[in-house]
């Protein structure tokens, strides 16, 4: 495996900017995941590491090796597609083959069979080797699709929301086979999704884009718990983080900067109005949602259209249109550019 170290890299489409000034350094060995909205230049960045775009400004290294300017076929990277781009009138073997039976590879069909019959084993597809790829799940064909970029070995494994299009079981399935083949082959992989799941249960480290800019690349619990903005806080947690202008707390004491407060579900504190909480903020719930075992209740603070999510546990009980107290026990403070402010 190989470092991928970008320094610099800009990318415009005419006027559009997809990428302004992206640096980031991956470890060899490390996973690393690109999240943020659609637009946000995260397949912008794979196809520059993988050579389909020149950067306008900047430079791609691999492996020590500045590789701005070399053709595809020549910096040893492999791409897995959102969509799974398999050869239909191939069966599962010879998909699986085919990137080493490129003239570029001098491999012996020896060599070929044992790299083959290695992956499919990794991948739990050894009895669908004869199959065609016409025949084959959804879920299968993904596994092919990734397998194809495993046979090869590479310095650097590229993936666009390769579980995307699969069923909600099928991806969480494969979310945790991917992991464990990347754990097991010591894969660099740079990984692009939207989905922040896949980000949290898959990244060693995770690089939030937004706007074509990266604006904080951190290990998943540094981007959950200390966000440097409102996009990052807003990007990570289930349910959304509560922001609040700091006039819908008049009751708390704020530095003067402070125009945003960031609160997640957790740390919102639900109690009767009636249980004696003397610091508690009234409020009203709206309505509740029971979801296995996270309680869910919406509320909403007094001369406030906004709505407050707070999560409870299994046995809390409320109604709709009943008045409560809500404390806070920790939130993150937020300026008027909403940058991340710290005490």
């Amino acid at each position: 495996m190989a470092d991928l170290k970008l320094t610099g890299v800009s990318k415009n489409f005419g006027s559009q900017t997809a990428l302004s000034d992206l640096n980031i350094d991956i470890a060899s060995g490390e996973f690393v995941v690109l999240l943020g909205p659609s637009g946000a230049g995260k397949t912008t960045t794979l196809r520059l590491v993988a050579g389909l775009e020149k950067p306008d400004t900047g430079a791609v290294w691999i492996d020590g090796r500045d590789v701005t300017a070399l053709a595809p076929a020549l910096r040893d990277v492999t791409f897995v597609f959102q969509q799974y781009s398999l050869y239909p009138h191939l069966n599962v073997y010879d998909n699986l083959a085919f990137p080493l039976r490129s003239p570029l590879r001098k491999i012996s069909e020896d060599e070929i069979r044992t790299k083959v019959l290695e992956v499919a084993r990794m991948l739990h597809m050894e009895d669908k080797l004869k199959n065609p790829a016409t025949q084959l799940s959804g879920g299968q064909m993904q596994r092919v699709a990734i397998g194809r970029a495993l046979v090869r070995n590479p310095s650097v494994y590229l993936m666009d929301e390769p579980l995307s299009s699969l069923d909600a079981r099928l991806r969480n399935d494969l979310r945790l086979e991917l992991k464990r083949i990347q754990q097991d082959s010591g894969a660099t992989m740079l990984y692009v999704t939207h989905d922040q799941v896949e980000a949290l249960t898959l990244a060693n480290r995770i690089g939030v884009l937004d706007q074509g800019r990266m604006v904080q690349l951190g290990t998943p619990q540094q981007i959950y718990q200390d966000p440097d903005s409102v996009a990052v806080a807003s990007r990570l947690g289930s349910p959304r983080i509560n922001l609040l202008a700091r006039s819908a707390l008049p009751q708390l004491s704020l530095p003067d900067a402070v125009q945003t407060l960031g609160v997640r579900a957790e740390h919102l504190q639900v109690h009767a109005a009636d249980s004696g909480v003397t610091d508690g903020v009234p409020a009203r719930v709206l309505r509740q949602e029971r979801l296995g075992d996270q309680h869910l209740l919406h509320l909403r603070l007094p001369g406030s259209v906004q709505e407050l999510i707070a999560s409870c546990g299994p046995g809390h009980s409320a109604r709709a249109d009943q008045d409560v107290l809500i404390q806070i026990t920790q939130c993150l403070w937020f300026d008027a550019a909403d940058r991340r402010l710290r005490p």
